[in-house]
């Protein structure tokens, strides 16, 4: 993983940070803002990424866990 070998540990808190915000957005769903129709963005601390999630009827998908500098959207297909 690229974090790992970059610092001692540091993959380990990211996977950490990926985990809390996946807690985060189970325990408060409506919180995180919408950027696209159904599609919520939990910024993820002390990490720039962010967990692009949608709220279905059964469960909470996680459509992809997007590095803030990435082009904006390229994860729309995924949704369809």
């Amino acid at each position: 993983m690229y974090y790992e070998a970059c610092a001692a540990r540091l993959g380990e808190r990211f996977l950490a940070a990926v985990e809390l915000g996946t807690e985060q957005i189970r325990e408060n769903l409506e919180t995180w803002p919408h950027v696209g129709s159904g599609i919520q963005r939990y910024l993820l601390p002390q990490f720039p990424y962010s967990l692009l999630y949608r709220n279905d009827p059964d469960e909470i998908v996680i459509i992809a866990v997007m590095h803030q500098k990435q082009r904006p959207y390229y994860w729309i297909d995924r949704c369809a």
